[in-house]
């Protein structure tokens, strides 16, 4: 089994055990997502590109709390959709490789209709 689908197992467990199956829809689930993007969006609200990248230590406790509430939200919504969320990134990554081709995109951050 692999560490996603353990994880995954562990959150569907955790939400049986409250009887918050049935408030864990697709619909709110992508809504509590975006509402722990907005959290973790928050902790680099007003820094500088220098300060983002040099969090003191109860920041960047607080942005691995934060990430991780984005993440077990989206694994979640992955195991209510049935989506296979490591094939969805590889699908995508692939997709990625071919719109952003290296000699045209290196060291550019324009979109790919841009190129």
């Amino acid at each position: 089994m692999s560490d996603i689908k353990h994880i995954q197992q562990q959150l569907a467990q955790f939400a049986a055990e409250r009887n918050w199956d049935q408030f864990h829809t697709p619909k709110n689930l992508a809504m509590a997502l975006s509402g722990e993007v907005g959290e973790l969006t928050e902790i680099f609200q007003w820094l500088t590109p220098e300060q983002s990248e040099q969090l003191p230590h109860n920041k960047k406790t607080h942005l691995e709390e934060e990430m991780a509430d984005v993440f077990m939200y989206l694994l979640r919504l992955a195991d209510r959709c049935d989506v296979d969320i490591i094939k969805a990134c590889e699908t995508k990554l692939e997709k990625n490789r071919n719109k952003y081709p290296v000699e045209k995109c290196y060291g550019s951050a324009k979109k790919y209709n841009e190129l």
